[in-house]
């Protein structure tokens, strides 16, 4: 199972340099985990810089995969993981989000550079 953070997708979408880096986790939707914060965070961004169509369009790709609501259990391992690891909201559920379905994390967010079943790449 694969969980892809909202600057992993960002990056696929633009076609960045890391794209095809993320290419593979993206791309295997039977795998595919998506916390509802990166459908907000993917959505909120390509609203602003690349208008509403490009923002519906973003977020019926990552509606393929198996879209995950935060609900009180995954609210409680995300305040946990965000006090022990010093992370920000958004980070610290989808973090719990890959956790709680032993997924590897990908993404491009420094703060999660080094930990378990994470896939850093760092952005360029």
């Amino acid at each position: 199972m694969n969980v892809v953070d909202s600057s992993a997708w960002l990056e696929y979408f633009a076609d960045g340099p890391n794209a095809s880096y993320f290419a593979p986790a993206v791309e295997a939707v039977d795998d595919l985990v998506v916390p509802t914060i990166t459908l907000l965070e993917v959505f909120k961004r390509m609203r602003q810089q690349r208008g509403r169509t490009n923002a519906y369009r973003a977020v019926a790709q990552m509606r393929l995969g198996r879209v995950v609501d935060l609900d009180r259990k995954l609210a409680i391992a995300a305040a946990r993981i965000g006090i022990d690891r010093k992370l920000a909201v958004a980070d610290s559920i989808v973090l719990a989000t890959a956790e709680a379905w032993s997924a590897t994390l990908w993404t491009q967010d420094a703060d999660f550079e080094g930990m378990k079943s994470v896939r850093y790449r760092r952005k360029r």
